[in-house]
C-alpha cells in the first residue's frame, strides 16, 4: 500500500474535549518528503480554494481587489524574472567558454580576458585571410619558449593544451563532487521526472546553481565531448524554483511551481540556441508533463525576455541571437530529398546506437567499482579526448565552432583563397561560386573529417554520463554535421564530374553551384539530435531558429521524421527516457502505449495468498492503535473504512498527515493520552465526563479518493494515473474495498509486461 507522503493538517480549535484539525493552520504542514510524488488533484484543489477566497475578498474592500490584482500579475513578474536571470547566466556562461576554451591554445597580451576572436578585432594588422592570426595574440610556445614553428613549439602547445583540459576537467569534478551532487549530467531526464510530480530535495536548489554554472564553464572549456545547452535547462529550472521562493503562491504549492518549471525549460532552450518559439515546443514536446494554456502564455514569455537579455549581452559577438546562422546561395532540389533520407537513416542507427551504448556503459558504471572513482575516470577520459583531439584540426577546436564551420557554405573544407577571394571581390557574385573540384588539400581534409566521425561517435559516448554537467545537443549535432558534410562534399564532386548524367540534368549545369555541402551537414545535425532525442517539431523549429535557414524547413522534417522512425524501429524509448529508466525514477511515459488486456484486480495489492488491506476504521480506533499501526508498517497511506466487518469505503488519509497530527494534538491540547478516541466522522457522539480527550481528523482525511472497480480495464487506470496525476487509486466492488494500486504497481506492471526489471523502480 505504497503511496506518496505529504505534511497536511489543518489546525487546532481548542477545545476541552475536542480537538478539531480545520481553522488555524499546523506550521511546517503542506510540504512533500524527498522522493515521493506530489498528489496533483490535491495541489490543484487548494489552488482553487485559494482562487475563490480571493475572488470573495476583492469585492469587500480596495486593499484586497489590489491583492487580488497583484496576485494575478505575481506570474507574469515571475517568469520577467526568471527570463532576466537566465539570460544573464547563459551570456556568462558563453563568454566565459569562449574565453577559457582559448585558453588552452595561447593568451591576449593587450588584455588576458579577451578571447582569440576578440583580441584580434582590435588589430589593426588583420587581414580577412588570415583574420586569427595578429600580434597581439600568443601561443604557449610563443610566449614560454620562444618559437611559434617548428617540432618543440608543436610539442610545447600540445602538452600545455592537455595540460589545461585536464586543470579544467580536475576542477570541474572535484567542486560537482565536493559541493553539488546533483550539478553533474544533463539534467534533463531529473527535470522530466520533476515536472511530473516527483520530489528531488536540492536538485534546484541554490547550491547545484552556482556549482553548476561555475562547472559547466569548466567541462565545456576542457574539450570533452559534451554541450552545454542541455545543462542551460537544468540551470534555468534552478533559476525558476529559486525565484518562486519569492511568491507565497508558488512557494507554497507544488503544482503551480511545476507551471512555472515547465516555463523555465523554454527558458532553458530560448538562451542555450537563441530559440525562444523552440524552447516553448521543447517544453511542450519533451519535459513537461502538465501544460495548461496560460503556461504556454508565459512560456513564451519568458522566452522572449531571455532571448532579448540574451541579445543585449550579444556572446556571440556577431550581433545575432542566432547560434550558427548560415546563408547559402543555392536553392535545394526535390531530387536531394534521397540524400536527406539518407540522412535521417543514418541519424536513427546513430541514435539507437548511441543510446544503447551509452546506457550500457553507464549500467556498468552503477554496478561495478567505476562508480566508485568518478575523479579519475573524468581525468583519464579527458586525457584521451585532449590526446586525440590536438592532432586533428577539426577536434581541437570547440564542438559549437565546429560546427559552425561545417554549417557554412564556404567552410574549412573547401578552398579557403577561393572563398575569401569571392567574398572580396566585389566584381563577383557569390551566386557565380562553382562546385569546387577535389584537391589533395580536399582530400586530406575529408580524411581528416572521417576520424574525427569516429572520434566524436565512440568518446561521446563514454562521455555523457560523468559526473560534470554534460549536454547531448551539440555533441549529436556534430556527429550529424561531420557525416552530412561527408555526404554533401561527396554529391557536389559527383555533380561536378558528372554533371551529365539524369540525376542532374535541368537542374545542375557545369560551372553552377547546385549542391550546398554546408545545408547536408545542417540536415545530418537535425537527424542526429533527433534520433537521440526523438523529438520532431520542436527539433525542425530549433533548427530553423539556430540557423536562420527558414527556407531548409522541408529537408530538415523529411531528415527528423526519418531518423525518428528507424530509431523507433529498433527502441521507443529516447536517451533522456532510457536515463530515467536507468535511474529508476517514478515516471509514466505519456508517449508509451499500454495495450495490454488486464484488469485492476491483476494488479492491485493485496493479491491472493496476501495478508489482508491494512485500513483504519473511523470511529473505533484509539491513539495508540494508530500509532501502533504506523510503526509496524512503511505505508504512506490508510483507506479509512466504516467498520472491519463492512469495509465500506469512507476516505483516504496519508500516514505524514496522521503523525503531525498526532504529535502537535500531544503538544498543544491538554488530555490527549493514548487511549484517546481518535474520529474521522462529522458526529461525535455524547461521551462520559471522565473519558479521556477526543481527537477529531476528519479535516485531513480525503473524502473523495480516486476509486475504480476491480473490473476497470488497466489501459484506462494507466491513462487516469498519467492525466490526473494519482498517487494511488483505491480499487472497490459493490462500494467494498477490495485493495489499492500505487504509482509503482503500475510501474512495475508495465516493465514486467515489457519484460523489463520490475525491481529497477527505486523510489515511491
Amino acid at each position: 500500500m505504497e503511496g506518496y507522503s505529504t505534511h497536511s493538517g489543518e489546525g487546532l480549535n481548542g477545545t476541552s474535549k475536542l480537538m478539531d484539525f480545520l481553522d488555524e493552520p499546523v506550521p511546517g504542514v503542506g510540504t512533500y518528503e524527498d522522493f515521493n510524488t506530489i498528489d496533483w488533484v490535491r495541489e490543484k484543489s487548494k489552488d482553487r480554494d485559494r482562487h475563490r477566497e480571493i475572488a470573495s475578498k476583492s469585492k469587500e474592500s480596495t486593499w484586497a481587489l489590489i491583492h487580488s490584482v497583484s496576485d494575478a500579475f505575481s506570474g507574469w513578474l515571475l517568469m520577467l524574472l526568471v527570463g532576466l536571470m537566465a539570460g544573464a547566466l547563459a551570456g556568462g556562461i558563453d563568454i566565459s567558454a569562449h574565453w577559457m576554451t582559448d585558453l588552452k591554445e595561447g593568451v591576449c597580451l593587450v588584455g588576458f580576458w579577451f578571447n582569440h576572436e576578440h583580441c584580434c578585432w582590435t588589430s589593426n594588422e588583420t587581414t580577412f585571410v588570415e583574420r586569427d592570426k595578429c600580434p597581439q595574440w600568443k601561443s604557449w610556445a610563443e610566449l614560454i619558449i620562444g618559437q611559434s614553428e617548428g617540432p618543440f613549439a608543436y610539442i610545447m602547445n600540445y602538452l600545455m593544451y592537455v595540460s589545461w583540459a585536464l586543470l579544467f576537467s580536475f576542477l570541474a569534478v572535484s567542486l560537482v563532487r565536493s559541493f553539488a551532487p546533483y550539478a553533474c549530467g544533463s539534467g534533463i531526464p531529473e527535470i522530466k521526472t520533476i515536472l511530473s510530480g516527483f520530489i528531488i530535495r536540492g536538485y534546484l536548489g541554490k547550491w547545484t546553481l552556482m556549482i553548476k554554472t561555475i562547472t559547466l564553464v569548466l567541462a565545456v572549456s576542457s574539450g570533452l565531448s559534451l554541450g552545454k545547452e542541455g545543462p542551460l535547462v537544468h540551470v534555468a529550472c534552478c533559476c525558476g524554483n529559486i525565484l518562486c521562493h519569492l511568491f507565497t503562491k508558488y512557494r507554497k504549492n507544488e503544482a503551480k511551481r511545476r507551471e512555472v518549471l515547465s516555463a523555465a525549460s523554454a527558458v532553458g532552450v530560448s538562451v542555450a540556441f537563441g530559440a525562444p518559439i523552440g524552447g516553448v515546443l521543447f517544453s511542450l514536446e519533451e519535459v513537461s508533463y502538465y501544460f495548461p494554456l496560460k503556461t504556454l502564455w508565459r512560456s513564451f514569455f519568458a522566452a522572449l525576455v531571455a532571448a532579448f537579455t540574451l541579445r543585449s549581452i550579444n556572446p556571440f559577438g556577431n550581433s545575432r541571437l542566432v547560434l550558427f546562422y548560415v546563408e547559402f546561395h543555392s536553392p535545394w532540389h526535390l531530387l536531394e530529398l534521397v540524400p536527406f533520407i539518407m540522412l535521417g537513416i543514418f541519424g536513427g542507427l546513430w541514435g539507437a546506437f548511441f543510446i544503447r551504448t551509452n546506457i550500457a556503459w553507464c549500467r556498468r558504471r552503477k554496478t561495478t567499482k567505476l562508480g566508485h572513482y568518478p575523479v579519475l575516470e573524468v581525468l583519464v577520459v579527458t586525457a584521451v579526448t585532449a590526446i586525440l583531439a590536438f592532432p586533428n584540426d577539426y577536434t581541437r577546436i570547440s564542438t559549437s565552432e565546429l560546427i559552425s564551420e561545417l554549417f557554412n557554405d564556404c567552410g574549412l573544407l573547401d578552398s579557403s583563397k577561393l572563398c575569401d577571394y569571392v567574398s572580396l571581390n566585389s566584381s563577383k557574385s557569390s551566386n557565380e561560386l562553382p562546385d569546387r573540384p577535389a584537391n589533395q588539400n580536399v582530400y586530406t581534409a575529408l580524411w581528416q573529417l572521417a576520424l574525427a566521425l569516429i572520434f566524436k561517435v565512440l568518446i561521446t559516448v563514454v562521455t555523457f554520463g560523468m559526473k560534470v554537467p554534460s549536454g547531448l545537443f551539440i555533441p549529436s549535432m556534430a556527429v550529424g554535421a561531420i557525416a552530412g558534410r561527408l555526404l554533401g562534399v561527396g554529391m557536389e564532386q559527383l555533380a561536378y564530374y558528372h554533371h551529365d548524367w539524369v540525376i542532374f540534368k535541368g537542374w545542375c549545369s557545369p560551372g553552377a553551384d547546385c549542391i550546398t555541402p554546408g545545408l547536408y551537414a545542417m540536415v545530418g545535425a537535425a537527424a542526429c539530435l533527433g534520433g537521440v532525442t526523438r523529438m520532431t517539431v520542436s527539433l525542425v523549429v530549433i533548427m530553423f531558429e539556430l540557423t536562420g535557414g527558414l527556407e531548409y524547413i522541408v529537408p530538415l522534417m523529411a531528415a527528423a521524421m526519418t531518423s525518428k522512425w528507424v530509431a523507433d524501429a529498433i527502441g521507443r524509448e529516447g536517451i533522456y527516457d532510457a536515463h530515467i529508466r536507468l535511474n529508476g525514477y517514478p515516471f509514466l511515459e505519456a508517449k508509451e502505449e499500454f495495450g495490454h488486456k488486464t484488469l485492476a484486480m491483476d494488479v492491485m495489492r493485496p493479491r491472493r495468498n496476501d495478508p489482508p488491506l491494512t485500513v483504519l476504521t473511523q470511529d473505533s480506533m484509539k491513539v495508540e492503535d494508530v500509532e501502533t499501526l504506523i510503526s509496524e508498517t512503511t505505508y504512506s497511506g490508510f483507506p479509512v473504512v466504516v467498520s472491519h466487518e463492512s469495509q465500506r469505503l469512507v476516505g483516504f488519509v496519508l500516514r505524514r498527515d496522521l503523525v503531525i497530527s498526532i504529535e502537535n494534538a500531544r503538544k498543544r491540547q491538554d488530555g490527549i493520552v493514548s487511549t484517546s478516541n481518535i474520529y474521522f466522522t462529522e458526529y461525535i457522539p455524547p461521551l462520559p465526563p471522565t473519558s479521556p480527550a477526543t481527537l477529531k481528523l476528519r479535516g485531513i482525511m480525503d473524502l473523495s479518493p480516486f476509486t475504480v472497480t476491480d473490473h476497470t480495464p488497466m489501459e484506462i487506470v494507466v491513462d487516469i494515473f498519467r492525466k490526473l496525476g494519482l498517487r494511488q487509486c483505491l480499487v472497490t466492488h459493490n462500494g467494498r474495498l477490495l485493495g489499492i494500486i500505487t504509482k509503482k504497481d503500475i510501474l512495475k506492471h508495465m516493465a514486467q509486461m515489457a519484460n523489463r526489471d520490475p525491481d529497477s523502480i527505486l523510489f515511491n
